[in-house]
């Protein structure tokens, strides 16, 4: 049966987009793009790194990415290739890419004709299978153990600006039939910030292994967070998980925007965790934490946070697995 891997599971490889929407990053753009080809340098210490670029922009993303970076140039409108690109499903002996309906977040950002084309444009280049899928979802609103859950939450899947026409129960059905997972739990919350992504799930959790789920807390009392995070805290310990909490959630002041930097919002390559930080107190303390959780696998931080956060997300959210197969 194909089924979705865990993220933990052995990589082909990692595949990014370069920054190229103006309107995101705006004059930030500079920043974003030395932040994306440092992820993408640092991945490539660990995993081979496609970066999938503009053809105007090829030769700038070459040079600051570096030869250890393969650069293809396909068309895009955005950079968050975690939710353009296909989810991946496999046996371990073959995969196969899925393609779901994407419309930018809820039609935020015009135009994103490119974007809802590129999942299947990378698999068409790369000559792999590809599977449509009629439902909108992004891939950073699931994450899964890869042994028979998925993790979501309410607050991005039953938003009205993806499938209005789509029951709760519709919609986990059809993440069981395409991503070969019988147990969907439904966290009731992202963060109160993430307007971008309605709530996407990679900001408040991800899994460690297939029992362990890393969430993302909230230790300032103040914050609208605190509470959601533990009430999302509890319906995951009830459905059975292991809970390993980060009690801190930074928050930056970005080009006159108060944006918030998850630290769950990182990203697990072969043999190491790349994990956004921003300066704050809490980094080496995180960072501690998460090797603890993640035992022989190197883990990275880099001070990229504050930026992505302004455009809209993280780590997490520019890169995107290929699952490793075994002919």
């Amino acid at each position: 049966m194909l089924r979705m891997p865990a993220e933990f599971a052995e990589h082909e490889r990692t595949v990014m987009c370069w920054p190229t929407r103006e309107g995101v990053y705006e004059d930030r753009m500079g920043d974003a793009r030395r932040a994306h080809a440092s992820v993408a340098r640092t991945i490539s210490g660990f995993e081979p790194v496609t970066m999938i670029v503009n053809e105007n922009e090829a030769e700038n993303a070459a040079t600051m990415c570096g030869k250890n970076v393969e650069i293809v140039m396909l068309p895009i409108d955005d950079s968050w290739f975690r939710d353009t690109g296909p989810i991946y499903v496999s046996d371990g002996k073959r995969r196969e890419g899925t393609c779901w309906q994407f419309n930018s977040w809820g039609e935020k950002y015009l135009p994103y004709d490119k974007d809802a084309k590129i999942a299947e444009t990378w698999l068409r280049f790369r000559g792999e299978p590809v599977r449509r899928v009629s439902m909108v979802l992004e891939g950073g609103s699931i994450t899964t153990n890869g042994a028979g859950a998925i993790v979501t939450t309410e607050q991005c899947l039953l938003n009205s600006n993806r499938n209005p026409h789509l029951s709760r129960d519709e919609i986990a059905a059809r993440l069981r039939s395409e991503l070969g997972h019988d147990q969907i739990v439904w966290l009731p919350h992202g963060l109160h910030l993430d307007e971008g992504t309605d709530g996407h799930v990679d900001n408040v959790a991800a899994f460690a292994n297939e029992t362990v789920l890393v969430m993302q807390g909230c230790d300032d009392t103040n914050e609208p967070d605190h509470q959601r995070m533990a009430v999302n805290r509890r319906i995951a310990h009830d459905a059975g998980f292991t809970v390993r909490e980060i009690p801190a959630l930074p928050f930056a002041t970005v080009g006159g925007r108060r944006v918030v930097v998850p630290y769950t919002n990182f990203y697990v390559v072969n043999g190491g965790v790349i994990v956004p930080v921003c300066g704050h107190a809490a980094d080496d303390d995180v960072i501690a934490l998460i090797a603890e959780w993640f035992p022989n696998r190197e883990v990275v931080g880099l001070d990229v946070g504050e930026v992505l956060a302004y455009g809209g997300g993280g780590i997490h959210c520019i890169t995107q697995q290929v699952p490793a197969v075994r002919h």
